[in-house]
């Protein structure tokens, strides 16, 4: 039996080259023949226990970067490297083709589908975004538009990922990807949304009719454990204040970063927020009861963080189905969210609080409820339900049995 996974990254720095890399190595674990296909362009040679299978180089990349920023058609540039991607696929002949990102600049969709399209492989697709939905944007709920449960055009946001500076081909990327990607027989591609906020989302999408089979994302539970964190307190002056927590690959609006500026004047004495993500520019800019943090020395470190945290806060305002939420939780810290997305789908009465979206006095009125009753009234609770619901491992055997579903239905029809 031959997997072959396809994503533009594969660096396991990185969440999805991660996840491909860990879901590789159980499928080799339990009899697969594990590939990987990858932007070689953005990558280069990364060690990976899978087979490699580069796709295209330098150049490549920069002409589909360029073609996107010019003429507003990303994932419709390289032809070449697709076809000869193609040629690749028929060399390996692979049982399951396992998508998780295409749009990376390295592949053209169209061309790609239009051969699975006519081929007999089963075909999966984990969502990690909304970008194979809409004309144009990877999220829209931050703008607010609902555009692509019709038909997408004018797009508000084309000035967003995939960048486009001058023309707007939201209309026709619709019509496109939905071409594309409703061509595969419906016994032949199984959709993998990451939340049920999704899936409901594709649900009322051009894709309403496909195949649907949510997997959460895991964690590492052994990294992201309860911690002792008088380290960490004294490494960053906490003192015993309460810390409230936000951590961020980037800080930006739709992130929540304005929300935390909102809360700080408003913050007690004994309370502190801690920012992890953090440029030298934001730094410049914080109230004296913000500490802003560029990035963690390791994961422990995070972790430890996450473990002096009185509530980790997270106010995304667009989001599939954040880790970060597992993370705080594993770590024996309940999250305190907006209503937003997959943000809620880990948080229980035991876990967190849900607060409505822009509620910024919500957010603290939450934090001090935990302050009340005490870390201790979580912090087990939350170990527990990471321990029954988190573990990485767990949610990569759900694909390895999905990817042997698949085939069993291949073989009886």
């Amino acid at each position: 039996m031959k997997l072959l996974q396809i994503n533009p990254v594969i660096r396991a720095n990185t969440s999805t080259g991660r996840i491909m890399q860990e879901i590789g190595e159980l499928a080799m674990a339990n009899g697969w023949e594990s590939y990987i296909a990858y932007s070689y362009g953005r990558d280069g040679v990364k060690p990976c226990s899978s087979k490699l299978v580069p796709v295209g180089n330098r150049l490549d990349v920069a002409w589909h970067g360029l073609v996107t920023r010019m003429t507003d058609r990303h994932g419709l540039a390289s032809c070449m490297v697709t076809r000869s991607f193609i040629r690749e696929i028929e060399r390996i002949k692979p049982d399951i083709i396992h998508i998780h990102n295409i749009h990376g600049y390295f592949l053209n969709y169209r061309i790609l589908f239009d051969y699975l399209a006519k081929s007999n492989v089963q075909v999966m697709w984990t969502v990690h975004d909304c970008w194979l939905y809409t004309g144009h944007c990877y999220y829209y709920s931050y703008a607010g538009c609902d555009k692509w449960k019709t038909h997408c055009g004018n797009c508000p946001q084309r000035k967003e990922f995939p960048t486009s500076w001058f023309i707007d081909r939201s209309s026709q990327n619709f019509s496109d990807k939905k071409a594309a990607f409703t061509s595969i027989p419906k016994e032949r591609m199984t959709i993998v949304p990451v939340s049920e906020w999704i899936k409901g989302e594709m649900q009322l999408s051009f894709l309403k009719d496909a195949n649907f089979q949510v997997i959460h994302n895991g964690i590492n539970l052994d990294n992201f454990q309860i911690c002792d964190a008088e380290s960490i307190r004294a490494k960053y002056g906490l003192g015993n204040r309460h810390v409230i927590l936000g951590v961020a690959s980037i800080w930006m609006e739709e992130k929540g970063w304005d929300d935390f500026m909102q809360m700080a004047p408003l913050l007690r004495d004994d309370e502190v927020i801690v920012l992890v993500g953090v440029t030298e520019e934001q730094k410049k800019k914080l109230p004296a009861n913000v500490i802003g943090i560029s990035r963690t020395e390791n994961v422990h470190q995070l972790a430890e963080l996450y473990s002096a945290a009185v509530a980790f806060v997270n106010p995304t305002w667009q989001d599939n189905y954040p880790t970060v939420n597992l993370e705080a939780i594993a770590c024996g810290t309940p999250v305190v969210t907006y209503r937003t997305g997959g943000s809620i789908e880990a948080v229980t009465d035991k876990t967190g609080i849900v607060v409505e979206q822009g509620d910024v006095l919500g957010l603290l009125d939450a934090v001090r409820l935990i302050e009340g009753r005490g870390k201790v009234f979580y912090q087990e609770a939350c170990r527990q339900y990471a321990l029954q619901n988190f573990d990485k491992n767990d949610r990569y055997a759900d694909y390895i049995r999905l990817y042997e579903e698949l085939l069993t239905q291949t073989k009886r029809n």
